[in-house]
């Protein structure tokens, strides 16, 4: 039997199909409620989803994902606030919109968009991730330390300009990767003599205290009584019309061209390829000027680009074995657990799993598009919930979740010490995603760098193209961002003093 046929096939099993559906659920209603992000929901649910067999298990993380995808435009567009990173653009013309009477027909195509961007990233899986497996086979430990060298810079890199912060979170990170047994000799490091740190920090309370405590501690800090914007209630048309189909179809194009190649980049996500889908889409209108005023054609590009990242964050993911964003990086440490290990290997030993993957997000692609067309209205309700009961059902859940991966109270501490940690990452505007990559590839970096500099010394990195070329790469990440900001405030420096400066 072909890999295709067996990795589909193995989505009739009832319980995979179950736990879609409940991925579905679950993921909609993360999207739904703003602050609530998709790592933060993945990351709880991985506590959960240990306990299933990987095929199952998988299905509930990766629906959730792209679930989470197609909720977050709802608040959004009726509030004005991104219910993930990932839904930024939409707010653009989304609100817009909606303040016009047209907020069912910009959900409603926003859900279609979203659709589409996300089977294109699915078709691109499907095609990609074997070529670049296959390409990753030949690298050694001089190339592979350089890979992982390059993930870390990129996560680092897009940190939203903040490169120093991301640096001190990248480095805290791996050194909190340095925790366990030594990946050459196996000797205890760091473990201040507690036997339950030997094989490392562990990774799922670590990421549910970053990403889960972390966020409820923070809102509920900034909390304020009321609400900054009311939701709009009146929805007005929700179908489009044959012209409006018309309208959509360029920027969906552009959309899909633009996060199909965003996603494949390691660290980049769905904020970056919205915004960029978006600008890209403006410059190619005809009526460029409606843009961020409620442009049917703005909300599109932008929903089409953010979803079609998806795809191509789960080929870098399988492939390569590195993150293509913070989901897929808390998604690696399930993975790992399960005794599934991302990287070229994969597709050699457990082809059919690519494909089972493949087929799980298309049938969460169609699951979540059903629920967004056919129940958004109902979807728009969970707006109107007290954020203080969501909150204590968030908190519940990560300290259950926590302590059923393991049945240990050490990881429920390890829990509430990151959740600190990660509030204090907030509070001063350090990314917590390079963390959690150098908790996830410091180990990986180190090993393949040790055994590089065993097999050949320093000359082993330096005379490998690949190496050179990756570690180029990564430093030009770092670099170039700050030059950018730096030369910007140069020119506008300029032209603000050319402005104010008497003529003769």
């Amino acid at each position: 039997m072909s890999p295709i046929v067996e990795g589909f096939s193995a989505l009739l099993d009832p319980m995979v199909l179950l736990c879609i559906a409940a991925g579905a659920l679950l993921g909609m209603l993360v999207g739904a409620f703003p602050g609530v992000t998709a790592t933060m929901a993945v990351a709880l649910a991985s506590g959960f989803t240990l306990s299933l067999e990987p095929l199952p298990g998988l299905a509930v993380l990766l629906t959730i994902y792209v679930a989470a995808n197609f909720g977050d435009r709802v608040p959004a567009i009726l509030v004005n606030t991104p219910g993930t990173p990932a839904s930024i653009a939409t707010t653009f013309d989304g609100y817009a919109m909606a303040r016009q009477g047209r907020a069912g027909l910009a959900l409603t195509s926003s859900a279609f968009a979203s659709a589409w961007g996300t089977l294109v990233g699915v078709v691109l899986l499907m095609v990609a991730a074997i070529p670049l497996s296959r390409l990753a086979l030949n690298f050694g430990p001089a190339e592979m330390f350089a890979l992982v060298v390059f993930g870390l810079t990129m996560m680092i890199g897009v940190s939203g300009g903040r490169i120093v912060k991301g640096l001190m979170a990248g480095g805290l990170g791996l050194l909190l990767g340095a925790v366990g047994r030594d990946p050459i000799t196996g000797t205890p490091r760091f473990t201040f003599g507690l036997p339950e740190l030997s094989d490392g920090i562990p990774f799922i309370a670590a990421i549910i205290g970053l990403f889960g405590i972390a966020e409820v501690m923070n809102q509920i800090l900034v909390h304020r009584r009321g609400r900054g914007a009311e939701p709009i209630k009146e929805f007005g048309r929700w179908f489009p019309r044959r012209s409006d189909w018309r309208t959509m179809l360029k920027p969906m194009a552009i959309g899909s061209g633009v996060g199909g190649v965003v996603g494949i980049v390691p660290a980049t996500g769905g904020d970056i390829a919205g915004i960029l889908g978006w600008d890209q889409a403006r410059r190619a209108s005809k009526r460029p000027e409606e843009f961020g005023k409620g442009s049917l054609e703005g909300i599109t590009a932008a929903d089409t680009s953010s979803n079609a990242t998806l795809g191509g964050s789960v080929t870098t993911t399988l492939a390569l074995g590195l993150p293509g964003d913070s989901v897929m990086a808390v998604m690696i440490g399930s993975m790992v657990v399960w005794g599934i290990q991302p990287g070229p290997s994969l597709f050699a030993n457990q082809p059919d799993l690519v494909y089972s993957i493949a087929g799980i997000m298309l049938i969460a692609t169609v699951v979540a598009l059903v629920i967004s067309v056919l129940r958004m209205r109902g979807v728009a309700k969970l707006l109107e919930l007290p954020q203080h009961f969501l909150w204590a059902v968030i908190l519940v859940f990560c300290m259950v979740g926590t302590y059923a991966v393991n049945n240990s109270v050490l990881d429920v501490a390890v829990m509430l010490v990151f959740g600190l940690v990660g509030l204090f990452l907030k509070r001063f505007g350090i990314p917590p995603g390079p963390v959690v990559l150098g908790l996830i590839l410091g180990g990986l970096a180190e090993g393949n760098l040790r055994r590089a500099l065993e097999i050949g010394g320093p000359e082993n990195i330096l005379t490998s193209p690949i190496a050179l070329g990756l570690l180029a790469v990564s430093a030009l990440a770092l670099v170039v961002p700050p030059l950018r900001t730096a030369w910007g405030a140069r020119r506008a420096r300029a032209a603000s003093e050319n402005t104010t400066t008497p003529a003769p």
